[in-house]
C-alpha cells in the first residue's frame, strides 16, 4: 500500500543539467515520473546520470526522454540496463496534451532541467525551452559576470 506523499518527504537532487539554462530560455517546467528498471535506480542512487545531451519527444501520445546516460550498475550482471536507451515519462494526458500543442505551435524544446529522488521515487524536472542565439548567450555570460564583480564587493 502506498503512502501519499507529504511536503516533509525529502528531495535529493541526482543530477541537473546546468548546460540547459546557458542554451536555452526555460519558459515552462513540469515534474515527470519516469519508467526505469531496477540497476536504473541502483546507479541513479551512486549519482551515476548525465543530462547534458538529453532532450524530450513525443511519441504515440507518450513523452520520452532521450538520448540521457545512466551509467550501468558496476554489481549488475547480465541483466544490466542500456546506458542511453530512451525512458519513457509518466504524465496525465492532460499535460501531454498542454505539452505536444506548446511543441507544435511555439517551436519548443522539452529539455530535462533535474533529475531527483522524491521520497523513493525518481522524478524529471523537464522545460519547455526556446533557444537562445550567440548574443543572448554572450549577453548572459556579461550579466554573470557583473553578478560576481557585486557580490566580491
Amino acid at each position: 500500500m502506498h503512502k501519499l506523499m507529504s511536503d516533509s518527504d525529502k528531495i535529493k537532487i541526482i543530477s541537473s543539467n546546468r548546460k540547459a539554462n546557458f542554451e536555452y530560455e526555460i519558459l515552462s517546467r513540469l515534474e515527470a515520473g519516469v519508467v526505469l528498471t531496477g540497476t536504473e535506480v541502483k546507479a541513479l542512487r551512486e549519482g551515476k546520470v548525465n543530462l547534458q545531451d538529453s532532450y524530450g519527444r513525443i511519441k504515440n501520445n507518450e513523452v520520452w526522454m532521450i538520448n540521457s546516460h545512466i551509467s550501468e550498475y558496476r554489481f549488475g550482471n547480465i541483466n544490466n540496463h542500456e546506458p542511453l536507451r530512451s525512458r519513457k515519462l509518466l504524465l496525465n494526458k492532460r499535460e501531454i496534451r498542454k505539452v505536444k500543442q506548446q511543441l507544435q505551435e511555439k517551436g519548443l524544446t522539452l529539455v530535462p532541467l533535474k533529475m531527483y529522488f522524491k521520497g523513493s521515487l525518481v522524478k524529471v524536472e523537464i522545460g519547455m525551452a526556446k533557444g537562445k542565439k550567440l548574443f543572448d548567450k554572450r549577453e548572459s555570460v556579461k550579466k554573470r559576470e557583473v553578478e560576481r564583480n557585486l557580490r566580491r564587493l
